[in-house]
Formats: structure tokens, C-alpha cells, sequence
């Protein structure tokens, strides 16, 4: 399939799966920070066990730059143990303040107003932080307009042939991004009574509203925030890792034949 259509496919996946669950609001947080330690804790390990981890933070009132930067090691390592690789991830919430605090003054306002590609350069570079963490930090916690590529995007569009093997994530990150950008322009023109609902969000990965989630940010970083936590919801409900429910899915209709 050419890469044009590849694109056209991308986008009625996401009018459908909008259409069918709503906003999602992911991601589940109350401020900026809770969703950068979650962005870290939530590697290799279910989000249940993250929110564990969170709640011991905050009911140490150490879930904030100021808290990280004081416990010890090993409190840290004691508080986030549900979510698994405990010691890996105490130290590297440890790097990323300790980078916070050297480049811009323990400012995660200044730090979130460098140039989009500046930061996620930076991010990229300490330890523990890989294109998907990066990513869900800039999109998430900083309103910086970039698509999280995870494994449920992957599995999903390699399954509808819309993704060649062995793409790399930068690759599928740049496939996304062209493909939802131009859905910014098509609601801008729809007449108020046909634009997309803003319902609260019904199935999928959907979550109560929070004050992240609910926060005010550019329309190119909803949609990329949108798509995300649908492709989360698709993936977790429907095209599983070990049994595919096809038949159930919003997107069935989209398979190729052979399917």
C-alpha cells in the first residue's frame, strides 16, 4: 500500500476509534511532574503497578521536583518497588532532576519552552530515557506536538499491513505525525454542529478526567494525544499480543482481505 494511502488509513482509524470511544483522557495525572515519573516508572510494567508506585509518592508528599531531589536512594527505591526494575528507576528519576536542576534551575517551565527538537535531543541523551519516554514526556507534560510510538501502534498498523517490517520508531513516528496533522485543518472547517463531540471517555483506555488530562494544549497535541490513547485502548481490548478479537474491534472493517 502506498505510503498516501497508508496515511488516508491512519486517519479514518482515528475518526472511528474517536468516533466510537470519545476523548480518552490520557494522560492520567495531576500535574506535570506526576506524569514524567509515571513516563519513567511505566517502563516494562503494567500502568496498575505505576499507579501503585504513585500513590506511595504522594502519600510520602514526595511526588513533586523537590521530593525527588531529597529522599534517599533507597526510600525512592522503597516506594516505587510495585513497579518493578525499582533500583533502575530510582536512579534515573534521581538523573532526570539532577539534569533539571543543572540546566534549568529545577524549571520544568523553562525547560518545556526550549525548542521541540532541542529538548527531546536532551532527554534522549540521559540514561533510561528512550524515544517512548521522551516522547510521552514532550506530548504529555509538555504540550510539545510529537506522537508516542508504543508496541499496541506497532502491533496495530503491522497487522493491517500499513507498516513495513523492521520500520524503525523514528520512521513510525514521522508516519503518524504526516497522517493526523492535516485533521487539525479538516475540524477547523467543519460547521460547529459536526465537529467531533468532546464526551467524556467511554471504553478503549479511556480514564476519568484529571487535571492533565484536562489541560489546555495546542489542537495538533490533542489529536497526536488522542490517537495515542485510542491505539492503547484498541491494542489492550481488542488486538491482543497472544489472540486478536477481531470481530469486536472498531477497526475490523479496516483488515486487509486476507485477513
Amino acid at each position: 500500500m502506498a505510503t498516501g494511502n497508508n496515511a488516508d488509513a491512519i486517519r479514518q482509524y482515528y475518526q472511528s476509534l474517536f468516533q466510537a470511544w470519545g476523548e480518552q483522557h490520557w494522560w492520567p495525572a495531576r500535574t506535570r511532574f506526576e506524569v514524567i515519573v509515571g513516563a519513567y516508572l511505566t517502563q516494562n510494567t503494567a500502568w496498575t503497578n505505576v499507579e501503585r508506585a504513585l500513590a506511595n509518592l504522594r502519600v510520602a508528599h514526595l511526588l513533586n521536583v523537590a521530593g525527588i531531589r531529597r529522599v534517599t536512594l533507597p526510600e525512592l527505591e522503597r516506594l516505587i518497588r510495585p513497579s518493578g526494575y525499582f533500583r533502575q528507576k530510582a536512579e534515573r528519576l534521581k538523573t532526570f532532576v539532577a539534569f533539571l536542576d543543572k540546566r534549568y534551575g529545577g524549571s520544568l517551565t523553562r525547560m518545556f519552552h526550549q525548542p521541540t527538537d532541542k529538548l527531546r535531543e536532551e532527554l534522549l541523551s540521559l540514561n533510561g530515557v528512550g524515544p517512548e519516554t521522551a516522547d510521552s514526556i514532550l506530548l504529555y507534560a509538555g504540550n510539545h506536538p510529537v506522537f508516542v510510538v508504543d508496541s499496541y501502534a506497532v502491533r496495530i498498523l503491522g497487522r493491517h499491513n500499513l507498516l513495513p517490517e523492521k520500520s524503525s520508531y523514528e520512521d513510525t513516528r514521522q508516519l503518524f505525525q504526516s497522517a493526523l496533522a492535516p485533521i487539525v485543518d479538516q475540524e477547523k472547517q467543519l460547521p460547529p454542529g459536526k465537529r467531533p463531540k468532546l464526551q467524556s471517555g467511554i471504553g478503549g483506555s479511556s480514564h476519568p478526567p484529571s487535571p492533565m488530562s484536562t489541560a489546555r494544549r495546542t489542537a495538533l497535541a490533542q489529536v497526536y494525544n488522542e490517537m495515542h490513547g485510542l491505539l492503547v485502548g484498541a491494542g489492550k481490548r481488542y488486538c491482543r499480543k497472544s489472540q486478536a478479537l477481531c470481530d469486536e474491534c472498531p477497526l475490523q472493517r479496516f483488515l486487509p482481505r486476507s485477513k
